[in-house]
């Protein structure tokens, strides 16, 4: 008796049950939780443009096609997300841009990014090597160092990956001072530090 109680207890429960037209709402989790949402609402609020910001990539990406040492800093400065969108690709351009023109701290910069990869990009010892060579050369005493690692590294991955996993959270930190930028923008420009 009390099963077949249940039975109808647990169908009149279910029928009464209201569910939504399928395909009518749609589950957005947020930081304030989860939610079903009309499917034709929209939440995502377009940030206005900061036109003084704008100004200032526009003058340093005209003032790195002339100076090496401002494409260094271009680079950084898309790697970091300083006063432009981080990204990954554009610091990794305007870094080889900066180190094919000789700037020390980008070949060193680069060895570094190949070294120990960047983001979603993984390690190439053999490239690192190169741009770490070029550094050494102009005397860099951490890029020797590296270099010597770059190149074990291409003899032994397992121990290379080894040594990133232990030394990559380490390094993370290095970018936001062991480097430091060239230009400082002023009230009348990018200029030279």
């Amino acid at each position: 008796m009390n099963r077949l109680f249940f039975s109808l207890l647990l169908v009149a429960v279910t029928a009464s049950a209201q569910t939504p037209e399928p395909g009518s709402t749609v589950r957005i989790c947020d930081a304030s939780g989860c939610s079903d949402r009309p499917r034709n609402s929209s939440s995502f609020q377009v940030e206005p443009s900061d036109p003084v910001a704008e100004q200032r990539l526009a003058a340093l990406t005209v003032l790195a096609d002339k100076d090496p040492r401002a494409a260094f800093d271009l680079g950084l400065r898309y790697f970091r997300g300083d006063g432009v969108e981080k990204n990954s690709y554009q610091a990794l351009q305007w870094m080889r841009n900066a180190g094919e023109r000789g700037v020390v701290g980008a070949q060193l910069a680069l060895g570094r990014f190949y070294l120990m990869g960047l983001e979603e990009m993984g390690s190439d010892p053999a490239e690192a090597e190169t741009w770490l060579t070029m550094a050494a050369a102009k005397g860099s005493k951490e890029a020797k160092k590296l270099l010597a690692e770059a190149t074990a590294a291409k003899k032994d991955e397992q121990r290379y990956y080894q040594w990133r996993e232990a030394h990559r959270k380490s390094w993370a930190g290095y970018w936001y001072t062991g480097y430091t930028y060239y230009w400082h923008w002023g009230p009348s420009g990018w200029y030279d530090r």
